[in-house]
């Protein structure tokens, strides 16, 4: 039985989960385009996101974002559920990025976990997307995929924080690498990807 994340990770790794997909797995990564996707994706499959996303097509950078009004927005993200509630979350995200950091790019170099928790709508697994994919940060995400996925070789833990530890720890104790974000980006990849082919048998 595999005893560490490090085994897991070479055990998804041996499948090729991730052939034909981008390098870091999450599309448009290092995107304000990441930031809204970790919100719409919430209670909901990937599919409808990306139907959202085509609505959203002229408003995906951070100042033609803040041009919409939430009506519009709501119409644009029906696709993705719980527009009611999506919309005004992720405008005001939006508007507190620009008051707090200015712009995009200092986002990314400066937000902290903390102040992204801190923002309404983003819990532990929406805050450690949004700082693997789009701010590039050493962060593993946790989700429902993980616990499965986990579950299915007999390991389980009370809260997200010790799920998160035990996949950071053994990757960092038995991998040597000078992209960590890398490694944690495509192995809730293929975290994500198993799982999917296992739904379908």
């Amino acid at each position: 039985m595999l005893k560490n994340s490090f085994e897991i990770y070479q055990f998804l790794k041996n499948k090729n989960l991730l052939e034909g997909s981008s390098k870091y797995w999450w599309p448009s990564v290092g995107t304000f385009k990441v930031v809204i996707g970790a919100i719409l994706t919430q209670n909901t499959t990937w599919k409808n996101v990306e139907k959202s996303f085509k609505n959203l097509d002229d408003f995906l950078e951070l100042d033609t974002f803040l041009i919409l009004e939430e009506n519009s927005l709501k119409d644009m993200i029906k696709p993705s559920g719980f527009y009611n509630q999506k919309a005004p979350r992720v405008l005001i995200l939006a508007k507190n990025i620009k008051d707090k950091f200015g712009d995009f790019k200092t986002f990314q170099k400066q937000v902290s976990r903390e102040w992204l928790l801190s923002q309404k709508g983003i819990g532990k697994e929406s805050a450690d997307a949004i700082l693997c994919y789009a701010c590039f940060r050493d962060e593993m995400v946790v989700d429902t995929y993980t616990k499965r996925l986990l579950k299915f070789f007999d390991i389980e833990f009370s809260d997200y924080d010790k799920y998160k530890e035990f996949l950071e720890l053994g990757i960092m104790e038995n991998l040597q690498t000078d992209d960590l974000n890398l490694v944690f980006s495509r192995f809730h990849g293929m975290i994500v990807e198993f799982n999917k082919l296992q739904s379908l048998k």
